[in-house]
């Protein structure tokens, strides 16, 4: 295993050096949001700090607030369009992005060119776990619409010198034939649109694994990091994947690198915690929060994410000492369905859907009978014996969810296929 760094002495560096380089960034960044950064003045100043000097190690984070999405967005609708999160005045800035909205109204986002720098240097350690580098093509297959992670993606691809083809404005055939055509080795998209791609490849007689790829970055699902998905995208394509993690209000904040042991957390650029959700206290177990280190534009503190995530701080083969997420993002909080009393995150039925080879898309519905919570199932099965694999895949549900699943086969090429983050939950208990 040969492994590349984008910042070796950062990557390996003892924990006691990181927690330094950490104190000294944070203290950097607090200067100026004490200075001239409206929304966090008014946090920090209520938690009874004045100065930075004040923050004199990491231990002090816990006298921080937390940051919620819902803060900042009633913020930019008190301060329109952009809110009060900004350090610098317009003019310093350069770009405009926003975030998907999955989990409610867009954020607007701005990044100035050293917060832009920043970013490029998040997905250099990113590109460079996966030991992509200047003699790769990386194709990017996205609409490259406002959203921030394409258009991140492809500068830190300039970064590191690989040569960069974009898939916009295209169709998954057209994109295909490029991929094939310009001998693509690297591809950057969401696991379901890697599967989608797949799929078409098969209908259209075109043999992805004679291909020059060789790496797929996926990020926007926790597919990257489920077994039976990983495996599917690995099989479809002959190629290695790696998981990717972050967020527009966040960064570019984990990977996965060749040991393929878990999503590093890049604690060269961000301090991280995992708390309990309900109590807000340390857990190894829990919600993902993040603080930034070089986004001074427009930073955040101690976000609170809502992912669920499992944290390993033992070192990995590979030599990088940051903290790892076991199994990636596990979910989102606010995601997890309970039914009948027990607590289920998509990631699971994923899980456990593909786990079989023969099932292709699969959506899920939840709704009430007979007073009772049902989950149903929905799932293409490309097999003459779909009846049978409808039972095996219900028998397994019901023995690692501890619930019956209901299975329906839906008819091949009938449910939606997705190009960016999977919507495949139609709970109609809310509705």
């Amino acid at each position: 295993m040969e492994v590349k760094y984008f910042q070796p002495a950062i990557e390996t560096a003892a924990r006691a050096t990181l927690t330094q380089l950490q104190l000294a960034r944070m203290q950097t960044q607090l200067r100026e949001l004490l200075a001239t950064n409206a929304f966090y003045q008014k946090k920090l100043r209520a938690a009874g700090f004045t100065d930075a000097r004040e923050f004199k190690s990491l231990d002090d984070l816990a006298r921080l607030p937390f940051t919620r999405k819902q803060e900042l967005v009633d913020d930019q609708a008190a301060h329109p369009p952009f809110g009060s999160n900004l350090t610098y005045a317009l003019d310093h800035y350069i770009r405009h992005h926003q975030t998907s909205g999955t989990t409610g109204k867009p954020l607007r986002w701005l990044d100035t060119r050293a917060s832009w720098d920043w970013w490029k240097r998040c997905w250099g350690a990113v590109y460079r776990a996966a030991s992509v580098d200047k003699s790769d093509r990386i194709f990017f297959a996205f609409s490259f619409g406002p959203f921030i992670g394409f258009w991140s993606a492809w500068a830190g691809a300039e970064e590191i010198g690989a040569l960069c083809i974009s898939g916009g404005a295209q169709d998954s055939l057209a994109r295909l034939k490029n991929i094939l055509e310009l001998g693509a080795t690297v591809i950057c998209c969401t696991p379901s649109y890697a599967l989608h791609l797949a799929e078409v490849a098969q209908k259209e007689n075109l043999d992805l694994r004679a291909s020059a790829v060789k790496k797929i970055i996926v990020a926007g699902e926790p597919g990257g990091s489920i077994p039976g998905t990983q495996t599917r995208m690995q099989d479809a394509w002959n190629a290695t994947v790696f998981d990717h993690t972050g967020a527009t209000e966040i960064g570019a904040h984990g990977f996965t690198c060749l040991a393929q042991r878990g999503v590093h957390l890049n604690e060269g650029e961000f301090i991280i915690e995992v708390i309990d959700p309900v109590t807000g206290k340390n857990a190894d177990e829990g919600e993902l929060v993040i603080t930034n280190l070089g986004r001074i534009g427009s930073p955040n503190l101690r976000y609170r994410t809502g992912d669920q995530v499992k944290l390993n701080r033992a070192p990995c083969e590979c030599g990088r000492t940051f903290a790892r997420m076991e199994g990636g993002i596990i979910g989102r909080i606010d995601a997890m369905l309970i039914v009948r009393g027990v607590n289920i995150f998509p990631s699971a039925l994923e899980a456990i859907v593909r786990a079989y080879p023969e099932a292709q898309e699969f959506a899920v519905e939840i709704f009430r009978a007979n007073e009772l919570d049902e989950l149903e199932l929905k799932i293409e099965i490309a097999a003459p014996n779909a009846e049978m694999i409808a039972d095996k895949i219900a028998r397994d549900a019901h023995q690692r969810l501890g619930l019956r699943v209901l299975v329906r086969i839906a008819p091949n090429g009938s449910l939606p296929r997705f190009e960016l983050k999977a919507r495949r939950v139609n709970d109609r208990r809310k509705m």
